[in-house]
């Protein structure tokens, strides 16, 4: 038992070494991994540090906002809050030394007793509000139990340290379905330019939004910043910053050291966000390597158990909710990179896509479910688009009406965060339904863009559709036509443009 516990020890203190030296706490970050630490387990979003952006030892005030607040009232009480003490650094900036008001007090209480009239007026430039993280990391401690045991086994495969794992602590608390408002999504919060180089983004899937395949992607991207950068603190910095410029920063101060780069590059694009990005990382594996010190308790949640399948062919998706026995929204909640057209079926399930259901949900295998669908329900393409140029004048509104659909499916459809669109731009549309012609690929001002064919003697329908490269399905869905019915020579067929 003795040994045991020495052995135990030991392999303690050679990971703790093996962290040091991989993630390595310049002096110079301690101030900053302070903070972070108490921003993420002192303060919550119903507060928030007025302090100095860059020596963030100097905190000169803790806000409280009240949540019956609306956003604008917020803002502006923090604004106000803000501009308080900034005033007060430009008075003792001014040399005052005497009958000090009560924001004047607390800002001299937040520096040395020696600080100079210059420091306080340099320091009135760098104010800043940063709102409080407890509520949510906590949150995100207790999600992380769910992802915890597949990110780790993603790690390992790639041959990567393990504590990169706390990575979502700072980018998402663990929330897969986190949008930020410069559009980085999923729990490791990708950008949409990024995320293509290692997932599909598109107006069928967003796999940012998976936490299984964003947490590949997030592997790959962090083992090619290693590659390119040759240190762990840079590899991470450059998740915020890119690979790029931490690569241009060491060269340009001649080291790899995090500690000086942070204290001396100086460039536009490497803000507070970047420059902190390292420290943030390093709080944050402090206290997911011991939550108990920081949190009273963490409601652990359990990884589910998923039965996966990977998709022979395009599948509808309520076919395939209805054959599994389950609901539509069961389906999507389990499968979160699927976009809103699939679930509308204006598109279908990509073929190859790893469809997941937690295997409590299902009757029967996956795998048996699929493969018991009707041949009717597995199509060789997907659905074309139809599309519509806006024209000047047009809303979402007027193009939602034109088109008999709703202006939150057009967002949907086309990944629009606001109602705002420009001339010139074209927009996805919603599928026509059935009984009409389904997916046109081009619409210009509403008018369908199609060819017509002229039915020969010994055509078929799947001779045409193969003539043209598109599915039977989509030929008969086209031209309202049942694929079982028999066809004429003479008869017109409208064929849409490939799109």
């Amino acid at each position: 038992m003795v040994r045991a516990v020495i052995f135990a020890t030991l392999l303690l203190f050679a990971s703790l070494n093996v962290s040091a030296s991989t993630f390595p706490r310049p002096p110079a970050l301690e101030p900053a991994v302070s903070f972070w630490v108490k921003v993420y387990t002192q303060i919550s979003t119903q507060q928030g540090f007025i302090h100095d952006d860059e020596n963030l030892s100097v905190i000169y005030q803790t806000v409280s906002v009240s949540p019956a607040l609306t956003r604008r009232q917020r803002d502006q009480q923090i604004a106000a809050a803000t501009q308080r003490v900034r005033n007060a650094l430009n008075s003792l900036g001014q040399g005052k030394l005497s009958a000090f008001s009560a924001t004047e007090t607390e800002v001299l209480a937040a520096w040395p007793l020696e600080t100079s009239s210059e420091t306080f007026a340099l320091a009135a430039q760098r104010v800043r509000f940063q709102l409080g993280q407890s509520d949510r990391f906590l949150a995100g401690l207790a999600r992380s139990g769910r992802w915890k045991q597949h990110i780790r086994e993603v790690l390992i495969h790639h041959d990567l340290p393990l504590e990169l794992g706390v990575l979502p602590h700072v980018e998402s608390s663990f929330n897969p379905r986190a949008y930020s408002k410069v559009a980085a999504a999923g729990m490791w919060q990708f950008m949409p330019a990024t995320a293509r180089q290692y997932m599909r983004v598109d107006n069928v899937m967003d796999e940012r939004m998976d936490p299984f395949i964003a947490t590949e992607g997030a592997a790959r991207l962090l083992k090619t910043n290693y590659k390119i950068t040759g240190t762990w603190p840079l590899a991470l910095t450059s998740y915020n910053h890119g690979a790029g410029g931490m690569r241009r920063a060491a060269k340009i101060l001649g080291t790899k050291d995090i500690g000086v780069i942070v204290r001396k590059y100086k460039s536009p694009s490497f803000g507070f966000a970047s420059r902190n990005f390292y420290a943030s990382f390093l709080a944050a594996l402090q206290i997911d390597s011991d939550p108990g010190r920081y949190f009273r308790k963490v409601a652990w949640e359990s990884p589910t158990s998923f039965d996966v399948v990977t998709l022979p062919d395009y599948i509808s998706a309520s076919a395939l909710a209805h054959a599994a026995d389950i609901s539509l929204d069961q389906l999507k909640r389990y499968n979160p990179a699927l976009l809103e057209p699939v679930w509308s079926g204006d598109k279908y399930i990509p073929q190859g896509y790893p469809l997941r259901v937690p295997k409590a949900q299902l009757n029967r295998p996956l795998e048996k479910t699929v493969a018991s669908l009707p041949s009717n329900a597995y199509f060789s393409q997907q659905k074309p688009d139809r599309m519509h140029r806006v024209a000047p004048g047009d809303s979402l509104s007027s193009i939602a009406q034109r088109y008999g659909t709703s202006v939150s499916n057009l967002m949907a459809l086309n990944g629009l965060r606001n109602h705002s669109i420009r001339a010139g731009k074209s927009l996805r549309l919603p599928g026509y339904k059935q009984g009409q012609p389904s997916s046109v690929a081009s619409i210009v001002g509403g008018q369908l863009q199609a060819r017509e064919y002229v039915i020969r003697s010994g055509d078929s329908l799947w001779s045409i559709a193969r003539r043209f490269k598109v599915s039977t399905q989509q030929l008969a869905a086209w031209n309202a036509l049942s694929v079982n019915k028999a066809i004429q020579p003479g008869q017109k067929l409208k064929i849409a443009s490939a799109g």
